[in-house]
């Protein structure tokens, strides 16, 4: 049976080899983009439907849930919260409150509002997986970095809650736990670094299919590391 997954981020660096892979894999893909130029990223495919939403807009996000959720050959059976942003540079007490509300609200607001857009369906349809983005770091955190760790710890504990709270629901929250990942973005931000132990795309998405997949209908609540062994 085809189903569909939502991706949120699908165009970006990470989220472009996710829908990829899951595109590949048979699944029907809904990718909601703000940014045209991310849209080369994506070849076009038969199951991949690109939907122009800002997803901080609450109708908007509604729409492209919608889009996912229309098709009853495909029902919507998965959400991937890709969607997030990373800074730092700065201690806490250089660094204005403002960034701590900025990164809350792109790293954990958005993957809230996403979760919550889509359950009703997922409820509706007997059950599904979400997948979420926390980092590394909140286990090994880093100097100058507080505001975005600290927003995606909240993630991680979301995600537990998620998974408790859905458990009668037959529906799966997991989050995966990635190092800086190997995109262009970060190399070119970070000419110098050892790119060796970098999280790679598509390892990530490899692990992001297998826990969509009812292989994975034992996994829900995990914080799951993906890293590169090189």
């Amino acid at each position: 049976m085809t189903r569909t997954t939502l991706i949120t981020g699908g165009t970006g660096g990470l989220g472009s080899a996710v829908t990829a892979h899951l595109l590949a894999a048979g699944w029907r893909v809904v990718v909601p983009w703000l940014v045209e130029d991310e849209l080369d990223r994506l070849a076009e495919h038969p199951n991949l439907h690109l939907v122009e939403a800002d997803l901080s807009d609450e109708a908007q996000l509604e729409a492209a849930v919608d889009v996912a959720a229309a098709d009853p050959d495909a029902p919507l059976f998965g959400v991937v919260n890709l969607v997030g942003g990373f800074v730092s540079g700065q201690r806490v007490h250089e660094a204005p409150v403002e960034l701590l509300d900025s990164q809350i609200d792109l790293n954990l607001r958005t993957t809230y509002a996403v979760t919550q857009a889509a359950l009703p369906h997922l409820i509706r349809g007997g059950g599904g997986s979400v997948v979420c983005i926390s980092a590394a770091a909140t286990d090994n955190p880093f100097t100058g970095a507080a505001a975005y760790i600290a927003s995606k710890a909240a993630v991680a504990s979301l995600v537990q809650s998620l998974a408790v709270e859905y458990r009668p629901d037959r529906i799966r929250v997991n989050a995966l736990l990635p190092g800086v990942i190997d995109t262009p973005g970060n190399r070119a931000a970070m000419p110098d670094a050892d790119t060796t132990h970098w999280s790679k795309p598509k390892d990530i998405a490899k692990v992001i299919s297998f826990l969509l997949s009812d292989e994975s209908s034992a996994i829900t609540r995990g914080l799951i590391p993906v890293s590169t062994l090189g």
